[in-house]
């Protein structure tokens, strides 16, 4: 069965989101990112997150592996507000998100993956739709910003199942839920 996996940049007090510039991606971050990409052959996005998506990659054609691969490859868009996605390859799920994932998941074929979407992944944890969550981790506290975990209402435990840190101080984790 595909995994649903999340890969998510994060400052140290768990910040997702916040202005532009504070992630201190290197080569090494960009080895990890390409080798999740390679282990995936669909997208799923949050319906923010698609919006950002689709105004920022299409223009972008091949010009990297990350532009080739969310430009060529199928993506599923999660929305209470959006009513179509234009976006090539795009399809909007319906109301019942978990009976689509599930039968998503059992399709064959590879990785399910989730770049970035902080709410999706939110919601799909106490669901037990999320198999894998990989998160870079950079060393900087932005005290402000919207926050990976602020909203999760009930406890989730993880296991730790692969660990790396980076020259500039990124660590690379990787978790799996206990369902």
């Amino acid at each position: 069965m595909r995994k649903i996996v999340a890969g998510l940049s994060v400052s140290l007090d768990g910040v997702t989101e916040s202005p532009p510039g504070w992630m201190m991606l290197n080569h090494e971050a960009d080895e990890v990112i390409r080798a999740s990409i390679a282990e995936s052959d669909a997208v799923l996005l949050g319906g923010n997150t698609y919006a950002d998506f689709a105004r920022r990659w299409p223009g972008q054609g091949d010009s990297s592996p990350m532009a080739a691969f969310l430009n060529n490859t199928p993506k599923y868009v999660v929305s209470s507000t959006l009513t179509e996605v234009r976006w090539s390859g795009s399809t909007l799920l319906g109301t019942d998100v978990a009976a689509e994932l599930n039968a998503l998941k059992r399709k064959p074929g590879k990785n399910i993956h989730i770049p970035g979407s902080p709410r999706l992944v939110r919601s799909l944890l106490p669901a037990g739709l999320l198999d894998e969550l990989n998160l870079l981790i950079h060393p900087i506290v932005l005290g402000s910003g919207a926050r990976l975990f602020s909203e999760v209402s009930s406890r989730a435990d993880l296991e730790l199942i692969a660990s790396r840190t980076f020259g500039n101080g990124v660590l690379s984790v990787t978790y799996r839920p206990k369902h």
